[in-house]
């Protein structure tokens, strides 16, 4: 009898163990149709430029790796890339999921096709691809850890300058992803910033167009031109104030698509909010700053 008890005792015990190395069950159906409602959250947050429920959809630490641009990682840079991309003229991204396989109770994986299309210089622009969404489950909640879009729009034909600037005579055009960033140093500034050149040369005689890019929380000194500036805001939040001293108190921020003329010989300061900012400048070269007021 003793030696039953015994038996019926590690029965038992056995079929626990057993319990407990069993991997927890998947609802493959149920988690599926979670992560298809999130992308159509998503898709809907696009059209409607909110950039905040995109940002949230994302993972702290993911990634980003869209085709020709630079990866994006965190929630600053994949906001900084979703401004960018929203704000984008006439700018429509749709994608459909081919399959969806959740690997576990906290990973899914996520393939299937995009289209992109917006308004370029010389008319509608689309690009078609597949992409790849790895998907992680955090405190409850699935959130995008990685999402690689990968182009399958060919390249341009032989002849052409390149695949982001066609030149046509005195036609330019050049597609954000083929930006050029190098470090921007100028002495009295904080390193940080970053330039990138989209026509002309600003160090020479006639007009140009720069990007300038600045780091989140960034703030340069009083400093002046001897040219005016035409100022676009491009993405993040960009800070301004005019006078021949900081005064920190009466700064003014501007949003994506505000603009600003800034006269030759005026005095001004500012930086950037709490998310990477980028303006674009326009003017008549050479491009040159001095710092504090005009003498």
């Amino acid at each position: 009898m003793k030696d039953l008890r015994g038996m019926r005792f590690a029965i038992a015990l056995g079929v626990l163990t057993l319990g407990a190395c069993n991997p927890a069950t998947v609802n493959q159906a149920s988690e599926e149709q979670t992560i298809r409602g999130l992308e159509n959250d998503w898709q809907r947050a696009i059209v409607a430029r909110d950039v905040n429920t995109i940002v949230s959809l994302h993972a702290p630490d993911a990634v980003v790796m869209m085709s020709n641009s630079p990866l994006a990682s965190g929630s600053s840079g994949i906001r900084s890339a979703y401004n960018g991309l929203v704000n984008t003229p006439g700018v429509s991204l749709t994608w459909v999921p081919t399959k969806i396989d959740v690997v576990s109770p906290s990973v899914a994986t996520d393939i299937g096709t995009y289209t992109l299309a917006y308004d370029g210089p010389q008319g509608r622009v689309t690009d078609h691809g597949n992409y790849t969404t790895v998907w992680h489950k955090i405190d409850g909640q699935w959130r995008v850890a990685i999402d690689a879009p990968v182009s399958t729009t060919p390249f341009p034909m032989a002849g052409m300058s390149s695949a982001s600037t066609v030149e046509m005579g005195d036609v330019q055009m050049l597609a954000s992803s083929g930006l050029a960033w190098s470090d921007f140093a100028s002495p009295g500034f904080d390193p940080g910033m970053k330039l990138a050149v989209l026509h002309g040369d600003p160090g020479k005689k006639g007009d140009y167009t720069l990007r300038l890019q600045f780091p989140a929380g960034y703030k340069f000194p009083v400093h002046w031109h001897p040219g005016g500036e035409h100022l676009t805001v491009v993405s993040g939040t960009f800070m301004l104030g005019m006078g021949n001293s900081a005064d920190w108190n009466a700064v003014r921020t501007y949003a994506p698509g505000d603009f600003i003329y800034i006269p030759a010989r005026h005095s001004h300061y500012g930086g950037a909010g709490r998310d990477v900012t980028v303006i674009q400048l326009h003017g008549e070269g050479p491009f040159q700053l001095f710092l504090g007021r005009p003498k």
